[in-house]
C-alpha cells in the first residue's frame, strides 16, 4: 500500500491493488476567490505534477465533502464520467456530480472491488462556526489483502472519531490537519490543528498518522513546521506523524 499526497486533501492512494483519488482539487494556483474575505485566492499553491500524471491509473474518486477545495471545476471536467465516484449520502445531489454516471452515495457501506468503504461522522468545527461549515463525512476503507486506513476529513478532534478509531483500529489514519481558522473566530478551528493532531496521535497509539491538507489554503495556519515543532514537543516521532510535502510518495 502507499499514498501520494497530491496538494492539500487531494491523495493518491493506493489500496488493495486499486488506485483511489481522494477529494481532487487539480485547478491551477489562485483559481477560486478567498474563503474568507481579506485573505488569499485559492489554491495559494500549485500542483507539483501535470494533471495527466495525477490521473494515471486512477481506477475511482472517494469525496469526503462538496467544497470545492475537495473537488473542483477542473476535476468535474476532466475526470471520466463513468469512474466510479464515491460520496456521502448528503452530496448524492451536488450539482458538479450530475455530469457523471457512477456515483455511489454512501450512506453507511459498500462493497467495491473487494474493498469496503464505510462512511463515518465527522464535525467540521464547532461552536460558532460550525453551522456555516456544512456536512462532512470521514471514511473507513477495508480490504483483506491490506491495512485498514481511517480518512478523517475536514474534522476536529471529538468523540466520534475516538470512537471510530475503537472500533476500526486503523493502521493508518489520513488527518486533514491544516486547522482552518476564521478570523474572528481564533478559538474554533474548523479542523484539526496541531494540538487536536497529536492529541489524536497519543490516542490512536498504533496508527500511523499521515497529515496532510497544509499551506495550500487561504485560512489554513498549520504549517509542516509548526506541526513538526509540536510533535517533537510531544515525543511523537516521524515514523508515527508522517507529514509529506506535495507531491511526495510514502510507502505504508
Amino acid at each position: 500500500m502507499k499514498l501520494q499526497l497530491i496538494r492539500n486533501a487531494t491523495v493518491k492512494l493506493n489500496y488493495a491493488g486499486k488506485n483511489i483519488l481522494i477529494d481532487p482539487m487539480l485547478c491551477e494556483k489562485d483559481t477560486f476567490p478567498p474563503f474568507v474575505k481579506g485573505l488569499l485566492p485559492n489554491p495559494t499553491v500549485d500542483l507539483t505534477m501535470p494533471i495527466e500524471e495525477v490521473l494515471k491509473g486512477v481506477d475511482s474518486v472517494l469525496v469526503t465533502h462538496s467544497h470545492p477545495d475537495h473537488f473542483d471545476d477542473v476535476s468535474q471536467k476532466i475526470l471520466p464520467e463513468n469512474i466510479p465516484l464515491f460520496c456521502s449520502i448528503e452530496d448524492k445531489e451536488f450539482e458538479k456530480f450530475t455530469r457523471f454516471t457512477n456515483v455511489q452515495a454512501i450512506e453507511e457501506s459498500i462493497e467495491w472491488e473487494e474493498i469496503s468503504i464505510t462512511r463515518v461522522a465527522a464535525q467540521h468545527g464547532s461552536g460558532p462556526v460550525l453551522p456555516y461549515m456544512g456536512k462532512v463525512s470521514g471514511f473507513v476503507i477495508e480490504s483483506q489483502q491490506s491495512p485498514t486506513v481511517y480518512i478523517v476529513s475536514d474534522c476536529i478532534w471529538y468523540k466520534e472519531v475516538e470512537n471510530t478509531i475503537k472500533k476500526f483500529n486503523p493502521a493508518v489514519i489520513i488527518a486533514n490537519s491544516g486547522g482552518g481558522i476564521i478570523p474572528g473566530f481564533e478559538k474554533y478551528p474548523v479542523m484539526l490543528d496541531e494540538v487536536q493532531t497529536i492529541s489524536l496521535a497519543k490516542f490512536a497509539k498504533t496508527s500511523k498518522i499521515v497529515a496532510v491538507h497544509l499551506e495550500s489554503i487561504d485560512f489554513c495556519k498549520v504549517t509542516r513546521r509548526s506541526l513538526r515543532e509540536e510533535a517533537n514537543k510531544n515525543n511523537i516521532l516521524s515514523n508515527r506523524l508522517v507529514i509529506p510535502e506535495d507531491g511526495e510518495t510514502i510507502l505504508l
